[in-house]
């Protein structure tokens, strides 16, 4: 019964945010909540809460402040010579625009964590997508797994509960699969550059003059779906859900501000060159205080959460010692605070009647049984497969501490070793990284502006076939 009611709650949450009947924040919250009536736990349902928010309460602290440390530093121009040198780089083609937001997730993401990479990559590509009128969707989606190949570093996590669960060395798991992974993240460029001759083909693209500071101009290259000749040509209209995501923005030197409401214009502005907010003479304390922040980061010194806590108020000290401006900074970003912070307490509801109610273990029992007999010498190929839904239906901690100890236990009894037991258990990130339950993705598609369900449907299959990709990969080399 419990199985039953796991499975169809995961599926009533996917359909109703993917056809926009419910908001995620509304789905997270009383899906869960009406399933937990069903299954005769109504009487438990606030612990079952009050754990989930305990459990997640650290993860939105982190989230919290780092949206305000990073929005900082775009404010006060830090990424500005990262967004111009991509800009000059790409050539304003939409081609190497995608394959860019690919290379730069892939680039930060060797910090381990989901949620800096999202946003310092959509801080940087943010406008670059308005200015050109590209599809967001695009730019969450190659973005997300990227990062989900990256994160099987052996700092990002999977990798050292795959350890920890089986007793294993982490080197012994991820170095033998470094050749899998590549593979799969050589597959993530190609489909950037395959997205990206598609948005080309859409809305054009747009060249630099000489001059380093003169405005791009347009010129059309393809002819696209939509009729429009500036810089958002194309960009809205009756094609696919990814298509519309992109919103359109004014031609270059129109004077309109971007289109997509506030949000958007303050994504646009961010590169106005003139801004109040800019702090040209401290932008080496800036990036020096971000370095010294990542590198505590990936060396453990502190929590994540302390150490952004510490890194926001810092930043915001020294770049706006008067209150007023303080205030100012902090109101400028509690939207996105809010957002972000919000889901992220909402999926805790899910998270924990999930696991409060049984669901979560009757579900990965159920798959673990309904493995045929004949295939306990394909093990590893098995979990690697299986990885692909439950690490997506399931937290890291759920399938690593839960699952796969007892699918390495079924593969020792046919002789498969632990550890490709270990490695095919990897193989699911990609997907994993676009997870409802995974907090970062709430920072990555807030930060878009992009809604969670159109995210959801773009992503899903590229992600999945990136995991299939690495699966195949590993195979091939003998790793799984």
């Amino acid at each position: 019964m419990l199985t039953f009611l796991g499975f169809a709650m995961i599926a009533t949450f996917l359909v109703l945010i993917m056809l926009k009947k419910m908001s995620p924040i509304a789905a997270l919250v009383l899906i869960p909540a009406l399933f937990c009536v069903f299954a005769g736990k109504s009487a438990h349902l606030g612990d079952y809460v009050i754990d989930g928010v305990g459990k997640l309460a650290p993860t939105a602290a982190m989230l919290m402040f780092a949206i305000v440390y990073f929005g900082v530093m775009i404010d006060v121009g830090l990424f500005d010579p990262i967004v111009k040198g991509i800009l000059r780089f790409c050539k304003a083609d939409p081609m190497r625009v995608v394959v860019g937001t690919a290379v730069l997730a892939a680039i930060v993401s060797l910090d381990g964590d989901g949620s800096t990479t999202f946003m310092i990559t959509v801080s940087a590509m943010y406008p670059l997508y308005k200015r050109l009128g590209l599809s967001l969707v695009v730019m969450t989606g190659v973005a997300a797994t990227a990062n989900g190949v990256m994160n099987t570093l052996p700092w990002g996590g999977p990798t050292a509960r795959a350890a920890t669960a089986l007793k294993l060395d982490a080197a012994d798991i991820f170095v033998p699969m470094i050749p899998a992974l590549a593979v799969g993240l050589l597959s993530v460029f190609v489909l950037a550059y395959v997205l990206g001759l598609k948005e080309r083909r859409r809305v054009g693209t747009l060249v630099l003059p000489s001059g380093a500071d003169e405005e791009p101009e347009l010129v059309t290259v393809g002819t696209g779906t939509g009729t429009g000749t500036g810089a958002g040509a194309g960009a809205v209209g009756t094609g696919s859900a990814e298509e519309r995501a992109g919103a359109a923005v004014p031609p270059a030197g129109s004077g309109a501000p971007a289109s997509g409401g506030a949000a958007g214009e303050e994504g646009f502005q961010g590169l106005d060159p003139h801004r109040a907010t800019l702090r040209p003479r401290l932008y080496w304390f800036n990036a020096g205080l971000t370095v010294a922040l990542l590198t505590a980061m990936i060396m453990e010194l502190l929590p994540i959460p302390v150490l952004f806590l510490l890194g926001a108020a810092l930043a915001l000290t020294v770049n706006f010692p008067h209150m007023p401006d303080q205030k100012a900074r902090i109101a400028a970003h509690a939207d996105n605070v809010l957002n972000v912070a919000g889901m992220v307490f909402a999926a805790a509801v899910f998270t924990g009647v999930l696991g409060g109610t049984g669901m979560v273990k009757h579900m990965a029992d159920w798959l673990v049984g309904a493995i045929p007999e004949g295939m306990g010498p394909h093990m590893a190929l098995v979990t690697g497969l299986l990885s692909l839904p439950l690490t997506y239906f399931m937290s890291n901690d759920g399938f690593y501490f839960g699952v796969l100890p007892v699918l390495a236990e079924a593969g020792a009894a046919h002789g498969v070793s632990p550890l490709e037991i270990a490695r095919a258990s990897l193989v699911g990130q990609a997907l994993h990284m676009s997870s409802p339950l995974v907090p970062a993705v709430y920072v990555l598609v807030g930060m878009a502006k992009v809604e969670f369900g159109d995210h959801t449907r773009f992503t899903v299959k590229w992600a999945a076939l990136t995991c299939l990709v690495v699966l195949a990969a590993g195979m091939v080399f003998g790793i799984i």
